[in-house]
């Protein structure tokens, strides 16, 4: 061989020496490019993961916390409508008691008094059927009569004989009176049994003296010994009506013939409770007022009323 031609052997031989070697040095950088193409997939999954766990999270959260703020805003809701109404109830309840006598559940019977001037705002006669002596008419406070006409009616559905023997007293007209009995009875016995002027409940137009057949059209003790005081007895609370004077009282006798309106609440929360009206502090009694003429159902016989 010649040297020319051994150079060219040679010269191909380093030549595939080299095509090896750079066939080795890029099939390793195929490989660790391909590891490191599998690591980045890897890490973009588990980033990709982390995120979508975060978001999720951070979505419960905020559902968690808008749902809070939605009861929050709620309840704050609630709570002024709940304000606005008490104020509103609370407006309503002031003017329904603006027009109100507030005499009405005063303790008259030798502790308030009552001038010549007072009168109740109106009253009502009670009709003739009702009036034990038709031939002098009795009046009665007007918004009152629809529950005395309602127990004088149910008393005679249920066989009851029972009427008015004496209602509304001008204050002129109590001093009269008493100056009557003081001059019949004297004035020790009369105060025992009749009000000064200007401390009758009568003078209220809401008192009632109530009478039966068979007592001879006298309003005496004997009252409670008949059918009409024993019914009273059981039903008067449910139309308002409690006994002023009952057996013991510091005020006047026993007089079972003589019931005041005081409205269904309070002559209820009496009855249950075994009171009676003079029994309780005024404070408490006038917490009632504002409930006074609630609680009447039916319509009593027809009324004339007088201003």
């Amino acid at each position: 061989m010649t040297l020319a031609n051994r150079l060219t052997a040679a010269g191909f031989i380093v030549l595939l020496a080299a095509l090896a070697g750079g066939g080795l040095y890029g099939y390793e950088r195929i490989s660790a490019l391909s590891e490191q193409v599998v690591t980045l997939d890897s890490k973009l999954a588990s980033t990709t993961a982390l995120l979508d766990t975060n978001i999720a999270e951070t979505n419960a959260s905020l559902s968690i916390q808008l749902q809070k703020d939605k009861q929050n805003l709620a309840a704050q809701l609630d709570g002024v409508q709940t304000q606005v109404s008490s104020v509103t109830g609370t407006l309503t309840d002031i003017q329904k008691l603006s027009q109100l006598d507030p005499q009405l559940l005063k303790k008259y019977s030798k502790v308030y008094f009552l001038n010549e001037n007072y009168a109740p705002a109106n009253l009502t006669l009670i009709p003739a059927a009702d009036d034990y002596a038709a031939n002098r008419p009795e009046q009665f406070l007007t918004k009152a009569w629809p529950f005395l006409g309602n127990m004088l009616n149910q008393a005679q559905a249920d066989g009851v004989p029972l009427y008015v023997a004496s209602a509304y007293r001008s204050f002129g007209t109590q001093a009269a009176l008493k100056s009557e009995y003081t001059v019949t009875y004297g004035a020790g016995t009369a105060n025992q049994f009749s009000a000064d002027q200007g401390y009758s409940e009568h003078q209220l137009g809401t008192a009632v003296d109530l009478i039966t057949t068979g007592m001879g059209g006298e309003l005496s003790q004997a009252f409670d010994q008949t059918k009409a005081y024993a019914w009273l007895a059981d039903n008067a609370y449910r139309y308002g009506f409690e006994l002023s004077y009952p057996r013991g009282n510091a005020y006047y006798v026993y007089e079972p013939w003589h019931w005041r309106f005081v409205g269904v609440a309070l002559a209820t929360y009496l009855h249950d409770n075994g009171l009676h009206f003079y029994d309780l502090d005024q404070r408490v009694i006038d917490t009632y007022l504002l409930t006074i003429f609630d609680g009447t159902s039916a319509q009593p016989a027809t009324t004339t009323p007088m201003l």
